[in-house]
């Protein structure tokens, strides 16, 4: 079955909504320790600072999307629209795909689907990607 996608900034936007939520900051100038003389080196107002975040490339976030819904459709937590998902054309096809083979799992008696979803989903992803993802195809 061909895969279509609609547009990465769906994805792109999802995710920065997800991001948004944990780099809020307090208030004062990042780096600025008391009465605002600067921090040594490394340190904010005796906190140590972290690293950047890694990026999580488009394959990643794709599995972790296809993967998460998954289980919400599997539990009936959700009611299948691909958009209030966050989710492109393309990775809707992948996420039908992975729950239909989940459920014929679970009907054979299958005791973790979720094994099977992640699986599914890296796979289906992979393949989606390497035939050009969003923005490839006829939704554009």
């Amino acid at each position: 079955m061909g895969r279509g996608g609609t547009s990465r900034a769906l994805v792109v936007s999802f995710a920065a909504v997800l991001l948004a939520g944990s780099t809020v900051t307090g208030c004062g100038a990042t780096g600025s320790g008391p009465a605002g003389r600067a921090s040594p080196a490394g340190t904010d107002g005796g906190r140590t600072t972290s690293p950047s975040p890694r990026v999580t490339s488009d394959e990643d976030l794709c599995t972790k999307l296809v993967g998460h819904w998954a289980r919400q459709v599997l539990n009936g937590r959700t009611y299948g629209d691909y958009q209030s998902m966050g989710l492109s054309g393309g990775q809707y096809d992948i996420l039908r795909e992975v729950v239909d083979s989940a459920r014929a799992a679970e009907r054979r008696g299958a005791a973790d689907p979720g094994r099977s979803i992640d699986r599914e989903a890296r796979e289906g992803c992979a393949e989606w990607y390497r035939a050009g993802g969003p923005g490839k195809g006829p939704w554009r």
